[in-house]
Protein backbone atom coordinates (compact mmCIF):
# COMPACT_ATOMS: atom_id res chain seq x y z
CA UNK A 1 0.00 0.00 0.00
CA UNK A 2 2.92 2.25 0.74
CA UNK A 3 4.21 2.11 -2.50
CA UNK A 4 0.89 2.69 -3.96
CA UNK A 5 1.12 6.05 -2.58
CA UNK A 6 4.48 6.08 -3.53
CA UNK A 7 3.49 6.64 -7.40
CA UNK A 8 0.55 7.93 -6.97
CA UNK A 9 2.59 11.09 -5.60
CA UNK A 10 4.97 10.22 -8.55
CA UNK A 11 2.32 10.45 -10.94
CA UNK A 12 0.68 13.62 -9.77
CA UNK A 13 3.73 15.43 -9.52
CA UNK A 14 4.45 14.71 -12.93
CA UNK A 15 0.74 15.77 -13.88
CA UNK A 16 1.36 19.19 -11.83
CA UNK A 17 4.76 20.05 -13.24
CA UNK A 18 3.95 19.41 -16.74
CA UNK A 19 0.94 21.61 -16.05
CA UNK A 20 3.01 24.39 -14.77
CA UNK A 21 5.80 23.93 -17.20
CA UNK A 22 3.23 24.52 -20.32
CA UNK A 23 1.55 27.44 -18.56
CA UNK A 24 5.04 28.90 -18.03
CA UNK A 25 5.88 28.78 -21.39
CA UNK A 26 2.57 30.37 -22.61
CA UNK A 27 2.67 33.01 -20.44
CA UNK A 28 6.17 33.75 -21.76
CA UNK A 29 4.69 34.23 -25.60
CA UNK A 30 2.05 36.89 -24.10
CA UNK A 31 -0.70 34.57 -23.51
CA UNK A 32 -3.46 35.50 -20.98
CA UNK A 33 -6.63 32.57 -21.28
CA UNK A 34 -4.50 29.48 -21.36
CA UNK A 35 -2.44 30.02 -18.29
CA UNK A 36 -4.96 31.23 -16.25
CA UNK A 37 -6.88 28.01 -16.83
CA UNK A 38 -4.03 25.77 -16.40
CA UNK A 39 -2.89 27.20 -13.48
CA UNK A 40 -6.01 26.66 -11.82
CA UNK A 41 -5.71 23.04 -12.39
CA UNK A 42 -1.95 22.81 -11.40
CA UNK A 43 -2.47 24.34 -8.34
CA UNK A 44 -5.42 21.86 -7.47
CA UNK A 45 -3.13 18.66 -8.06
CA UNK A 46 -0.19 20.30 -6.11
CA UNK A 47 -2.62 20.86 -3.41
CA UNK A 48 -3.84 17.37 -3.30
CA UNK A 49 -0.46 15.87 -4.01
CA UNK A 50 1.47 17.80 -1.19
CA UNK A 51 -1.48 17.03 1.51
CA UNK A 52 -0.83 13.36 0.57
CA UNK A 53 2.85 13.30 1.10
CA UNK A 54 2.80 15.29 4.22
CA UNK A 55 0.09 13.25 5.78
CA UNK A 56 1.61 9.80 4.40
CA UNK A 57 2.79 7.42 7.57
CA UNK A 58 5.91 5.38 6.19
CA UNK A 59 9.24 6.27 5.19
CA UNK A 60 9.39 10.34 4.66
CA UNK A 61 12.46 9.97 2.71
CA UNK A 62 11.15 7.53 0.08
CA UNK A 63 8.27 9.57 0.10
CA UNK A 64 10.46 12.78 -0.79
CA UNK A 65 12.48 10.80 -3.06
CA UNK A 66 9.23 10.30 -5.40
CA UNK A 67 8.19 13.37 -4.56
CA UNK A 68 11.29 15.28 -6.27
CA UNK A 69 11.35 12.61 -9.07
CA UNK A 70 7.87 13.22 -9.96
CA UNK A 71 8.99 16.95 -10.15
CA UNK A 72 12.33 15.90 -12.25
CA UNK A 73 10.38 14.07 -14.43
CA UNK A 74 7.37 16.70 -15.28
CA UNK A 75 9.60 19.27 -15.49
CA UNK A 76 11.31 17.16 -18.74
CA UNK A 77 7.79 15.93 -19.92
CA UNK A 78 6.77 19.55 -19.56
CA UNK A 79 9.27 21.01 -21.79
CA UNK A 80 8.70 18.00 -24.68
CA UNK A 81 5.40 18.76 -24.61
CA UNK A 82 6.22 22.76 -25.18
CA UNK A 83 8.43 22.15 -27.78
CA UNK A 84 6.67 19.66 -29.93
CA UNK A 85 3.08 21.57 -29.85
CA UNK A 86 3.26 25.12 -28.58
CA UNK A 87 4.30 27.34 -31.96
CA UNK A 88 7.02 29.53 -31.50
CA UNK A 89 9.32 32.22 -33.57
CA UNK A 90 13.05 33.08 -33.43
CA UNK A 91 14.73 35.87 -34.91
CA UNK A 92 18.11 35.29 -36.44
CA UNK A 93 20.83 37.93 -36.25
CA UNK A 94 23.84 37.24 -38.43
CA UNK A 95 26.75 39.71 -38.61
CA UNK A 96 29.29 38.85 -40.67
CA UNK A 97 31.87 40.42 -43.06
CA UNK A 98 31.04 41.90 -45.86
CA UNK A 99 30.24 40.23 -49.21
CA UNK A 100 28.35 37.02 -48.15
CA UNK A 101 26.38 37.04 -51.22
CA UNK A 102 26.75 33.09 -51.37
CA UNK A 103 25.30 33.11 -47.89
CA UNK A 104 22.35 34.86 -48.88
CA UNK A 105 21.79 33.26 -51.45
CA UNK A 106 21.63 30.09 -50.37
CA UNK A 107 19.40 30.66 -47.31
CA UNK A 108 17.21 32.41 -50.11
CA UNK A 109 17.49 29.41 -52.29
CA UNK A 110 16.04 27.50 -49.12
CA UNK A 111 13.25 29.63 -49.10
CA UNK A 112 13.95 31.78 -45.83
CA UNK A 113 13.22 35.44 -45.82
CA UNK A 114 16.97 37.68 -45.46
CA UNK A 115 16.97 41.02 -44.55
CA UNK A 116 20.29 42.37 -44.96
CA UNK A 117 21.57 45.32 -43.48
CA UNK A 118 24.98 47.38 -44.32
CA UNK A 119 26.94 48.08 -41.02
CA UNK A 120 30.30 49.79 -40.35
CA UNK A 121 32.53 48.64 -37.78
CA UNK A 122 33.33 51.93 -35.77
CA UNK A 123 36.24 49.72 -34.16
CA UNK A 124 38.32 48.25 -36.89
CA UNK A 125 36.25 50.50 -39.59
CA UNK A 126 35.51 47.30 -41.59
CA UNK A 127 32.42 47.11 -43.42
CA UNK A 128 29.99 44.12 -42.25
CA UNK A 129 26.57 42.98 -43.06
CA UNK A 130 23.60 41.94 -40.86
CA UNK A 131 21.76 39.41 -41.78
CA UNK A 132 17.95 39.49 -40.25
CA UNK A 133 16.01 36.33 -40.59
CA UNK A 134 12.87 34.85 -38.92
CA UNK A 135 12.09 31.66 -38.39
CA UNK A 136 9.83 28.94 -36.61
CA UNK A 137 12.00 27.18 -33.80
CA UNK A 138 12.08 24.39 -35.33
CA UNK A 139 14.40 25.89 -38.34
CA UNK A 140 16.94 27.13 -35.70
CA UNK A 141 19.44 24.43 -36.01
CA UNK A 142 19.19 24.18 -39.97
CA UNK A 143 19.53 27.86 -40.18
CA UNK A 144 22.52 28.27 -37.75
CA UNK A 145 24.46 25.07 -39.54
CA UNK A 146 24.20 26.79 -42.88
CA UNK A 147 25.78 29.91 -41.32
CA UNK A 148 28.44 28.08 -39.84
CA UNK A 149 28.91 26.42 -43.16
CA UNK A 150 29.29 29.54 -45.23
CA UNK A 151 30.33 31.73 -42.23
CA UNK A 152 32.19 30.07 -39.54
CA UNK A 153 33.66 33.71 -37.67
CA UNK A 154 30.09 35.02 -38.27
CA UNK A 155 28.92 36.60 -34.95
CA UNK A 156 25.34 34.59 -34.25
CA UNK A 157 22.24 36.01 -32.08
CA UNK A 158 19.07 34.07 -31.25
CA UNK A 159 16.36 35.92 -29.94
CA UNK A 160 12.75 34.40 -29.25
CA UNK A 161 10.16 36.41 -31.01
CA UNK A 162 6.96 37.35 -29.38
CA UNK A 163 4.96 38.41 -32.62
CA UNK A 164 5.34 38.29 -36.24
CA UNK A 165 3.43 39.96 -38.95
CA UNK A 166 3.29 40.23 -42.30
CA UNK A 167 6.37 38.95 -44.03
CA UNK A 168 8.03 35.45 -45.42
CA UNK A 169 8.25 33.51 -42.74
CA UNK A 170 9.58 29.20 -42.87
Amino acid sequence: MFILTCLKIFAARIVDVTLGTIRTVFFVKGRTIEPFIIAFFEVLVWYIVAREAINTTGNPYLIAVFYAGGYATGTFIGSLISNKFIKGYASIQVITKEDNINLINYLRKKGYAVSVIELKDDYDGKNKDMLYIEVSNKRIKEVTSIVKKFAKDAFLVVNETKLVQNGLLK
